[in-house]
């Protein structure tokens, strides 16, 4: 037996033997010659270096490891297993790399070639040009840090610095990127392309200018091809004389189509409205714009802002002529002005807005009057509240102030007794007319069955009764939103009573109903409670790379081991696929 000394003396032995082995195993491989056409030799320039130059027209030829050396002369140290090479040099690896230039030094321990002058690296599809080339065949990349330009069927693309990765056919330029495509042109600090899919990958700010769009991000992909993608981070899409903005943007030049999920901001750059929610969609061919999740359009008016809030919002028509529709819940706010309805519909052209009630339905017979109004949309001006079936407002178009106002069936105004405890100064009739001077209102008249019902004052503000009239029409006059003159006109039929003698349930007219907890008293107010709880869609790409393309790489090496991830889809790409879903969805 051996002993302990003896035993770990052989293993020590065993280990130094397959050292030994592996690393003659590992042992660089000479480069060959082919053909060496007129051989020579000059120890002054080229001590120990054998020059071989081309003959009768023929190029000299070396090989090493896969990859075939031509050029008109070389000089070779076959000590250092190295070549140099001069005049219309190319290199070929297999049948699919071909680098071409007019100096190139190659090492045939490292496998590592620099090649100078009017460099050219064609690979299938696609041809890089530069001045001075690194191609390292153990790791399958080249790269380099002067200018360099490649061109593949129909991308021109450009940058100082770059590298291309041989085996994922993948380039990666590293400074000052330029893409030019018939259609469009794309910069960007930082850029991965593909050449099999022509997919290009956005790192740190970058624009795409198109005939008709501009796009900025600082991260994002984009097919250059199909003129389609997907942006993160600061992102932002000048389309259709629109900006669209929000944490995460998609684009679709054939299907003219544009969405924006978190935190959108759609501005109209033509009529100075801004739509605001956390998903948009549009489509340039309708020229429309959806949004919706707190959603919200806010437009210019008189040099103040009109907020308008719905569950979903739609804006469409040409510039000239923009609508705005809300569905649901829908909800307006203006410094002095606010309402609710259950939809809207704003047109910008015509400069009326309607506000429209919830439908009655089939049962619209049996409902009460104050059931009725309930459902009706409802307007506030100061502390005036104003229902009726559809109330309008109208905008004077020169000046941009609101001029009139309609309330049609139904009509009532209402407001709070300031001095009385529980009292309300009340007009109901057909159809209401109020006119705005310098965007207050001061004048009204309702017609057609008119009942009022009225608290009186001296001039000492003390209560002289209650007047409970009726008559074909009336005329009311405000000051600081308070009545401040009613005008009883044609066969006004009516009675002043004391406070003690008109009982509480005959001071209100009938189906009059007051809504004062919904008044909106600032523009915080048109969102509900859901609107504040939306959770909203995790964005990927902000803080990792967007690269569907390594994704799918790695999916497929990891597949050869296990099938069943090949089965998974990258998230990138399921976010495009969905907007796709989305948008036919929309168009349905």
């Amino acid at each position: 037996m051996l002993g302990l000394k003896s035993l770990s003396r052989f293993v020590l032995f065993l280990f130094a033997v397959f050292f030994i082995s592996g690393v003659q195993s590992q042992e660089k491989k000479k480069i060959d010659i082919i053909y060496g056409g007129t051989f020579s030799r000059d120890e002054i320039k080229h001590p120990g270096k054998s020059i071989f130059s081309k003959k009768n027209n023929r190029q000299v030829q070396f090989q090493h490891q896969g990859a075939d050396l031509w050029c008109d002369l070389a000089v070779l140290n076959p000590k250092e297993n190295l070549i140099e090479a001069y005049g219309n040099v190319r290199l070929n690896q297999g049948d699919t790399v071909q680098m071409n230039s007019a100096y190139l030094r190659y090492d045939g321990n490292s496998k590592l070639a620099v090649a100078k002058e009017n460099v050219r690296l064609t690979n299938v599809k696609t041809t890089l040009t530069t001045d001075s080339l690194h191609f390292d065949r153990n790791v399958q990349e080249a790269y380099y840090e002067s200018f360099g330009t490649v061109r593949d069927s129909v991308n021109v693309l450009t940058s100082n610095k770059g590298r291309y990765f041989i085996e994922k056919k993948k380039y990666q330029f590293l400074s000052d990127v330029e893409i030019t495509h018939p259609e469009y042109v794309l910069n960007s600090a930082q850029l991965d392309y593909y050449t099999t899919t022509q997919h290009a990958y956005m790192y740190g700010p970058s624009t795409i200018v198109g005939k008709d769009y501009k796009v900025y991000c600082e991260r994002g992909f984009y097919n250059t091809n199909d003129e389609n993608g997907y942006f993160v981070k600061n992102s932002r899409i000048d389309y259709n004389n629109r900006i669209i903005n929000g944490d995460s943007l998609y684009f679709n030049k054939l299907n003219e189509f544009a969405s924006a999920t978190n935190n959108i901001k759609v501005i109209d750059t033509i009529n100075k409205g801004v739509v605001k929610g956390h998903y948009a969609e549009v489509f340039k061919a309708k020229d429309s714009v959806f949004i919706t999740k707190r959603a919200v359009a806010i437009n210019l008016l008189e040099k103040d802002s009109i907020y308008i809030h719905g569950d979903t919002l739609m804006v469409t028509g040409k510039p000239d002529h923009r609508i705005i529709r809300g569905f649901r819940n829908v909800k307006i706010y203006k410094f002095d002005l606010s309402g609710k309805g259950d939809s809207i519909h704003v047109d910008q052209k015509t400069g009326i807005t309607q506000l429209i009630g919830k439908p009655l339905g089939p049962n619209a017979s049996t409902l009460r009057l104050s059931e009725r109004r309930k459902l009706n949309p409802v307007l506030w001006s100061g502390e005036n509240q104003m229902t009726g079936d559809s109330i309008h407002l109208i905008t004077n178009l020169e000046t941009e102030k609101l001029d009139s106002l309609k309330i049609l069936n139904n009509a009532l105004i209402m407001q709070k007794d300031t001095l009385s405890k529980d009292g309300f100064n009340q007009v109901v009739g057909k159809d209401l007319f109020g006119k705005f001077i310098e965007s207050e209102l001061k004048e009204v008249d309702i017609i057609k069955n008119t009942e009022v019902i009225y608290y009186m004052y001296n001039d000492k503000n003390e209560l002289i009764g209650i007047n409970k009239s009726v008559c074909s029409a009336i005329n009311m006059t405000f000051f600081e939103s308070q009545i401040e003159d009613i005008t009883f006109i044609t066969n006004p039929d009516g009675t002043i009573y004391p406070e003690a003698d008109l009982p509480v349930n005959a001071r209100r007219l009938r189906g009059v109903l007051w809504r004062g907890d919904e008044m909106i008293r600032k523009k915080d107010d048109i969102f509900d409670e859901d609107d504040y709880n939306i959770e909203l869609v995790k964005i990927r790409g902000i803080d990792n790379p967007i690269d569907i393309d390594a994704e799918e790489s790695e999916r497929s090496k990891e597949g050869e081991k296990d099938p069943e991830k090949n089965k998974a889809v990258p998230k990138a790409k399921a976010v495009i696929q969905e907007k796709e879903k989305s948008k036919s969805a929309s168009k349905q």
